[in-house]
């Protein structure tokens, strides 16, 4: 499962690294290391919604407050 994280500058001011931190973090305590390829990328073209996140292409907008609700349903739930 590839996973992409929005870096850019909107998405950074919304919180995409504190949202990379918990998703490595959830992760490594779930052993998903190699099921579970995370990336970061520059602007995924949704910028007024949130931090960008895809989930094998299909785009999210995630929160740093609900990130791991976010990882249970789209990434726990697909696999």
């Amino acid at each position: 499962m590839k996973i992409t994280i929005c870096i850019g500058s909107a998405c950074h001011l919304k919180g995409s690294r504190e949202i990379i931190k918990e998703m490595q973090d959830l992760v490594a305590k779930n052993g998903l290391g190699d099921k579970v390829d995370l990336n970061g990328a520059f602007c995924s073209g949704n910028c007024v919604n949130g931090v960008c996140v895809t989930v094998d292409g299909e785009l999210f907008s995630v929160q740093p407050e609900n990130t791991k609700a976010f990882f249970e349903k789209e990434v726990m739930g697909r696999l």
